[in-house]
């Protein structure tokens, strides 16, 4: 692999406190590297300095000659008077950037609902967002840096845009650099994580589920002030093992090194004594939605939905942005009145609601941390424990210091504990999140789960973040053409009804072609012109003959034989792995090439594997 970016000795720090102090790292072709950390640990900062954006106060960034770099800011450089098309595609021609596949996917994929010809002082702050993505994804680059692009994107918006990474260079090719929330795209995208905290950058291999073992296992072995912060990562982990049965189906180690280390953690949740609970205090009847419409202007919003809620249920709602989320949320907690069929809510419900907008601490700006704690209830029971106020903050990662700023001077993050913390303090009954992952690193989502692990009533959760409906949520629902609809199958079902109900690149073609004068219109939405529809007309593989079947059951007695010998080697290697010295970076580094070597072997064989009994079974 080829070495495109090196960092040495970097520091760098600001009047308060220093943020990096002696930080050596680098990056090579093929690394897939996703960086964690809370906020305010640097991770922004260190995307910059490796950018270029930003000046180190000692150390030095190295480039490999001629690297291509493109980066993705917080911030948009856009031009305001400049119209989406441009700001895309610049001055290309509709005829060029149409005979681009991978133009046509991004442009699909992103921007499929906004107006070609639209000013982009005309857009949200979102749409501003996907339209600089697209831009920055058109670039033909070795090495990309992306610091929070999976922000304003819906979760068919995140699938797309994980697919689209994963595909984007041919294997152990090009470089990537993410700072992300969202947990489930670093586990789709990444191979390599860092984490950004006191002053240092830790590296571990593997994505966010390889991250919190190997992290866990290293706090095991550290000194014992990392405690609480290891528990936290262990029931994290419990999680992760005995939760979606997609998370567990390729570990990144031995299976029996992972159930070792969760052998005496309880189960993230007991349900039945939640449930138990919940009924002792909300009865019954909860909140029910019988046949309700809602409609802004010639808007269908909802039609006809129906909803019956029940006591202690744990609820993820799903739907692309615009699809009425929000608008079933506030029908739910009473802000919103129903244009027809009627909402019940049981006598005894009380809602509390974690709204976007920080609006119940609008009221407080001016108090500081200590006082409006001080109005608050006196202690909380966790798990038959009473927590203070204050110690509620700490667990929520507050700082002490913290306790004497004025809420208008804290970080949307802090702003974000401080309101789940009131909201919790306040008891109610029926929690409703909307996007409560937003300006929330990983600590505190990890920190807002373990909490809402042991809250007994009725949890409904609006969010794009996967990681986090599958975490807290036991059921999930879509709003599809208006209506609420049930998905057992979680956010893959949803999905894959979202894919059936309306092709993603089919409806971004025909979107973009409206807008560049038919220029793309003898293409089909994959990007693939006339090759998708062609070889969909071959339903039928055709049958073998007899010597080509028995050629064929030699080559799958052959595969199997091998991936056998495989998963042996791979075995061993976890076990190798497990034994390793942990501080040995360097030797942890080539086991799990080794591993990845043979995984990406066995991914081929079990390709050839399936594709040779398909034609056996014509």
């Amino acid at each position: 692999m080829a070495h495109l970016l090196g960092a040495e000795a970097l520091h760098l720090e600001y009047p308060t406190r220093v943020v990096f102090d002696s930080v050596t790292l680098g990056v090579e072709s093929g690394d897939m590297i996703g960086i964690v950390g809370r906020n305010g640990d640097g991770k922004s900062s260190l995307l910059g300095m490796l950018a270029g954006t930003i000046e180190p106060d000692s150390g030095r960034v190295t480039y490999r000659g001629g690297l291509r770099l493109g980066m993705l800011g917080q911030r948009d450089d856009l031009d305001d008077e400049a119209t989406v098309g441009f700001s895309v595609v610049g001055d290309a021609a509709d005829h060029e950037w149409a005979a681009d596949p991978r133009a046509r996917d991004i442009i699909s994929g992103l921007i499929a609902d906004l107006d070609w010809d639209a000013q982009i002082s005309s857009l949200s702050g979102g749409q501003r967002r996907r339209v600089a993505l697209a831009a920055l994804l058109i670039g033909d680059w070795d090495m990309l840096i992306l610091d929070e692009p999976t922000n304003h994107l819906d979760v068919d918006g995140i699938a797309w845009l994980a697919k689209h990474i994963r595909g984007r260079w041919p294997k152990n090719s090009g470089a990537l650099l993410l700072v992300t929330h969202d947990r489930w795209f670093l586990d789709e995208v990444c191979t390599k994580t860092w984490e950004v905290h006191d002053r240092i950058v830790e590296p571990f291999e593997g994505g966010y589920a390889a991250y919190v073992l190997q992290r866990v296992e290293r706090d095991r072995i550290a000194a014992a002030t990392e405690a609480k912060r290891q528990n936290l990562m262990r029931k994290e982990l419990a999680w992760l093992r005995r939760g979606a049965p997609a998370r567990t189906s390729k570990p990144k180690f031995r299976i029996e090194a992972a159930n070792q280390l969760i052998a005496d953690v309880p189960e993230v949740r007991n349900p039945i004594e939640l449930k138990k609970m919940a009924t002792a205090r909300l009865g019954k009847d909860v909140v029910d939605l019988l046949d309700v419409s809602k409609h802004f202007a010639e808007t269908t919003i909802l039609e006809d939905v129906t909803w019956r809620i029940g006591p202690g249920e744990r609820t993820g709602i799903l739907g692309p942005n615009g699809a009425g989320k929000s608008t079933l949320l506030g029908l739910v907690s009473g802000e919103i009145e129903p244009d027809a069929g009627r909402v019940k809510r049981g006598k005894t419900v009380q809602i509390g609601v974690l709204d976007q907008q920080f609006r119940d601490l609008a009221r407080i700006a001016e108090s500081r941390v200590r006082e409006v704690l001080a109005e608050s209830k006196t202690s909380f029971n966790i798990e038959g424990k009473d927590f203070t106020p204050a110690q509620l903050l700490e667990r929520l990662g507050f700082a002490k210091e913290h306790l004497s700023a004025r809420v208008k001077e804290l970080s949307g993050g802090q702003k974000r504990r401080l309101q789940l913390l009131l909201l919790l303090m306040a008891e109610p009954n029926v929690i409703i999140l909307d996007e409560p992952t937003n300006d929330v690193d990983s600590d505190m989502l990890a920190a807002m789960e373990d909490l809402l692990d042991s809250w007994p009533g009725t949890l409904i959760v609006v969010s794009h973040d996967r990681y986090l409906l599958e975490r807290v949520t036991d059921q999930q629902y879509a709003i599809l053409d208006n209506g609420l609809r049930h998905v057992p199958g979680g956010v893959e079902e949803y999905l894959r009804l979202r894919a059936e109900q309306e092709p993603r690149g089919a409806a971004g073609s025909n979107r973009a072609s409206g807008g560049s004068n038919g220029a793309s219109a003898g293409t089909d939405g994959n990007g693939d012109g006339g090759a998708a529809s062609a070889s969909g007309g071959s339903a039928s593989v055709p049958k073998l003959s007899g010597a080509e079947a028995r050629a064929a059951k030699k080559e799958l007695s052959s595969i199997e034989r091998r991936m056998e010998k495989l998963n042996t080697q791979i075995a061993k290697k976890h076990e190798e792995m497990a034994a390793h010295d942990q501080t040995d970076f360097e030797g942890l580094a080539k086991l799990t090439a080794a591993i990845r070597e043979s995984q990406d072997e066995l991914d081929e064989l079990e390709l050839r594997w399936l594709e040779a009994s398909e034609a056996l079974e014509a």
